[in-house]
């Protein structure tokens, strides 16, 4: 299909209606030959009375009208008089208001702004200016008219408005520069441009297919591919083969550029067994501090001098209950070195077990920090020890920085301010975050790792995890036993079938799990969204916001997420004349929805009472109680915390009436639906069916085909990850970490 041809006006800016600084998006009120016209887009920063040629097209708007949507524009500074004081007192150039604007244009007239632009010294001139002033108005003069030459000169090389903006930030008045002398520079995370645009302005700047800038952007980005499917590393082969594919070029032309970035360090090549295997250095060295110091805990001695039988009896004893086998040995291991991991399925008694270790810990007279990788997790956490838990990233203390992304107020220099760690859900833990946890703590302090092995592995890349139980050199227990009360659950006991590979029973009328058939996917779609809006809160009195959840494998199909979004938000809340809505590429944000936030965002400031803070964290689940479609921002309701998210932020949120499996891990809900009808066999197998089945607290719906259900079961292919970190905590522990801390010595009640 013929791309559609732009058009192109020019006009005077009358007004900037609204600016959104991050992202470049703007709305501004345009005078165009004899009319005004609305016109929007990423075009960066303009002001009043400058002169604009934008090329683009009218679009109609369902709440504004008629609007020009620009994608490119070119600024030309004013030469007429009036025009030229307004862009000045405009907030162009900082500190100059009306009156100075009319001093500037008295002095020089209709050639102001070009002796500006192109001698800003002769600010001095001025009569009326004091020479301090001047030089700071010279000074701004020159950010402005840097930027604004950048701007263009960007937005001519391809780039959008969001994206020139963030390439500005990185590189100021170079950004230009740097881009035509590595194209590639605006892949990077925080410009967000794709590989096939870069290298559409590598053709424009006439960079030959072979040069070395794309070979060595081509294997750094096959890098980010395997990093984003979770692998820490890649075989060289398969790095060849798939950059291969991307580049088409001569695979020895990428080997030798692969040679010389392994030989610069970029790389890191590594004989793991028999395969080499290579690294981006980040990684690298975050996967061996984290064995290095896993090795260093592993040398700190037992809590106490004494048996640590007697602890759990005293414990016993005041408590008035009685563990059971497994339990003794895993509060006994927790107990005896300095890192231990407690895994086990639903039932099993990992809550129990770790509140004992608790106790035990804080009568030894240490300090205890609790924590879980998601807001509802450590929410979760909370409510079931009776103590303080936070995210990790709260507890560290997460700031944010333009140049360095997420920072750690807690690290090496400030560790954290307790004598153990334990951390809750540590399936969803990842490689840099796991790091950045054993930076923040103290040599002698203690770290407690719980989670289930067999549920879904971390977003982010790497598989602590499994890799730190497998490795064979943490002390680790895993509980097997359910019991008795929680063996009554169905939802329980069939997430066991389903572990051991067995089908979970569909047909017995328990009051906690049902099957209910559904053919076609229409019909499923149906069901659901019946089940969410009539049926489950007339009969067990469940929100239908709050209490119950659908999940689903993915989010596509009339049974992914997007779909049944669509469905249930017009169900459960209707569109309205008094429900103001706003628009944010595929979603449409209504008053009264609910939504989730999709990624970390560790600047959005919050209120909660009389406390401030920030960050809104992937997975939070919130509901939208205001929009400003003007400013075009939403303030949303997150648990206690009450957070305004502006234009760039929404690209993060989407509705949450259904979420995907993954998105559910680390959550718990009252009752939750789970369509299952087939046709995307990646998304079906055992690890997501068991993740699904043990998000359910009190009631859970299979949806659809008994064939799918059975299918996800036999499929035991588990999420593999191609990580460095198992032989490195073999290696690690081989050579050995001297002088470990004395032992804590803990007394009985009689003693003390």
């Amino acid at each position: 299909m013929a791309e559609t041809e732009l058009l192109e006006i020019t006009g005077t800016v009358e007004d900037v209606v609204f600016h959104n600084p991050e992202t470049g998006y703007i709305v501004l009120e345009l005078f165009c030959d004899g009319e005004g016209i609305t016109a929007v887009g990423e075009l960066g920063e303009c002001f009043e009375g400058e002169e604009l040629i934008l090329h683009g097209n009218f679009t109609s708007h369902p709440t504004f009208g008629r609007q020009f949507k620009a994608v490119f524009c070119e600024h030309r500074l004013p030469s007429a008089l009036p025009e030229i004081i307004r862009f000045l007192s405009s907030g162009a150039v900082r500190g100059i208001g009306e009156v100075t604007a009319q001093k500037l244009v008295k002095y020089f007239g209709a050639d102001t702004l070009t002796i500006l632009e192109e001698d800003p010294g002769r600010i001095f001139e001025v009569p009326g200016l004091s020479h301090n002033r001047a030089e700071k108005l010279r000074a701004n003069l020159a950010k402005l008219f840097d930027a604004r030459i950048t701007m263009q000169a960007l937005s001519e090389l391809s780039l959008n408005g969001s994206e020139a903006v963030n390439l500005f930030k990185l590189y100021g008045h170079l950004a230009a520069d740097v881009l035509r002398e590595n194209p590639f520079v605006v892949c990077c995370e925080e410009v967000g441009v794709s590989f096939s645009r870069a290298d559409e302005i590598r053709i424009s700047l006439g960079y030959p297919d072979a040069a070395p800038v794309r070979l060595g952007a081509g294997l750094l980005y096959v890098f980010r591919v395997c990093l984003d499917s979770g692998h820490t590393c890649i075989s060289r082969d398969q790095l060849l083969n798939l950059a291969g594919s991307l580049l088409s070029v001569n695979l020895d032309s990428i080997e030798v550029e692969l040679d010389q970035k392994i030989e610069d360090g970029d790389i890191i090549s590594e004989i793991l067994g028999d395969k080499e295997r290579l690294f981006l250095r980040r990684y690298y060295e975050s996967e061996r501090y984290i064995a290095g110091r896993i090795a260093m805990l592993n040398e700190l001695p037992p809590v106490f001098g004494c048996d640590c039988r007697t602890a759990i009896g005293i414990l016993e004893e005041a408590s008035g209950m009685t563990y059971a086998a497994l339990q003794r040995q895993a509060i006994e291991e927790a107990l005896s070195g300095g890192v231990f991991v407690l895994t086990g399925g639903p039932g099993t008694g990992k809550t129990t077990t770790i509140r004992a270790i608790i106790s035990i810990l804080e009568s030894a007279g240490l300090e205890v920090a609790l924590a879980a990788p998601t807001g509802r997790a450590a929410k979760r956490m909370s409510e079931l020890t009776g103590r303080e838990a936070k995210t990790i990233h709260r507890m560290l203390e997460v700031g944010f920085s333009d140049a360095a992304g997420a920072i750690f107020q807690r690290n090496e220099n400030n560790t954290l301010k307790c004598d153990a760690v334990i951390i809750d859900e540590m399936s969803m833990v990842d490689t840099l975050l796991f790091e950045a946890l054993l930076k923040a703590m103290r040599l002698s302090c203690r770290l407690i790792l719980v989670g289930d092995s067999d549920q879904l592995p971390s977003v982010g890349a790497g598989n602590i995890l499994k890799c730190l139980v497998g490795s064979g050199k943490v002390r680790t227990v895993q509980l097997t036993e359910v019991f008795r009360q929680a063996a009554e659950s169905l939802i329980i006991t069939n997430a066991h079938r389903i572990v051991r590979g067995e089908y979970p029973v569909l047909d017995e009328k328990k009051q906690d799990f049902f099957f209910l058939p559904a053919p076609r996917s229409d019909q499923a779609a149906e069901l659901v969204c019946d089940l969410v809006s009539r049926r489950l809160p007339t009969s067990y009195g469940y929100s239908p916001f709050w209490d119950i959840q659908v999940l689903c494998p993915g989010r596509k199909g009339e049974l992914g997420t997007f779909s049944l979004n669509q469905r249930l938000g017009g169900i459960l809340n209707p569109p309205a004349k008094q429900k103001p809505e706003l628009k944010y590429g595929s979603y449409t944000f209504r008053l009264g929805d609910k939504v989730m936030q999709t990624r970390n965002n560790y600047d959005i400031p919050w209120t909660a009472g009389r406390k401030d803070g920030a960050g809104i964290f992937n997975g939070d689940i919130g509901m939208i109680e205001a929009i400003d479609k003007h400013a075009g921002t939403l303030i949303v309701r997150f648990d206690d915390r009450v957070a305004s998210l502006s234009t760039d932020h929404l690209a993060d949120l989407e509705p949450a009436y259904a979420i995907t499996v993954h998105k559910a891990q680390g959550s718990e809900f009252d009752a939750v639906i789970l369509p299952l009808l087939g046709g995307f066999e990646k998304l079906y197998y055992r690890n997501l069916l068991y993740t699904a089945v043990t998000r359910a607290k009190k009631l859970l719906i299979i949806v659809g085909k008994r064939e799918t259900v059975f299918q996800m079961v036999d499929n035991n292919r588990r999420m593999l990850r191609y990580t460095g970190l198992k032989v490195f905590l073999q290696e690690a522990e081989k050579a050995g970490i001297a002088g470990a801390p004395e032992p804590i010595v803990i007394l009985s009640p009689d003693e003390i």
